[in-house]
């Protein structure tokens, strides 16, 4: 099965690229990423925190079925313009990975489409190469699809 959003990453910097073409406007690309309640449906996990604003933060955690918490991660929001691009930090909990800065550039094609860059850089080309061990590219897929069905609903 292709998958839609594609991770990219060249031999040298400590960055990786995601590109992906959603079949939605762009602000509902947007607000899938701002609005937390939509970011729990589509990440799967519980919003604790999301600040929309420059200086802002987030928290995110995921609770298996005893209650205890399996994945967490949090973050700084940097900048945010509506509909157009999101600077953040990203770090996992209890992962070995350090922060990264995450550039997340919102773009319209046509009324009823619209693209996501991600640019995503680490403290170093080992972190990222350690990111790129885990199934990373086939999570992030698997939570794209789940956004572009949840967000299709929204659309009618």
């Amino acid at each position: 099965m292709e998958q839609k959003t594609k991770v990219h990453a060249e031999n040298g910097p400590q960055e990786i690229t995601v590109t992906r073409t959603f079949d939605l406007p762009v602000e509902l690309l947007f607000k899938a990423y701002t609005k937390p309640e939509l970011v729990e449906q589509w990440m799967g996990n519980t919003v604790i925190k999301l600040e929309n604003k420059p200086h802002g933060s987030y928290r995110f955690e995921k609770k298996d079925s005893n209650g205890q918490v399996v994945f967490s991660a949090h973050g700084t929001i940097h900048d945010l313009k509506e509909n157009q691009l999101i600077t953040r930090t990203f770090e996992m909990d209890n992962a070995g990975f350090p922060a990264q800065l995450e550039f997340l550039e919102f773009g319209s094609i046509d009324d009823s489409k619209s693209h996501l860059n991600i640019k995503m850089v680490f403290r170093s080309v080992e972190d990222r190469d350690n990111m790129l061990k885990l199934p990373f590219a086939y999570g992030l897929n698997m939570a794209h699809s789940q956004l572009q069905t949840i967000m299709e609903k929204l659309k009618q």
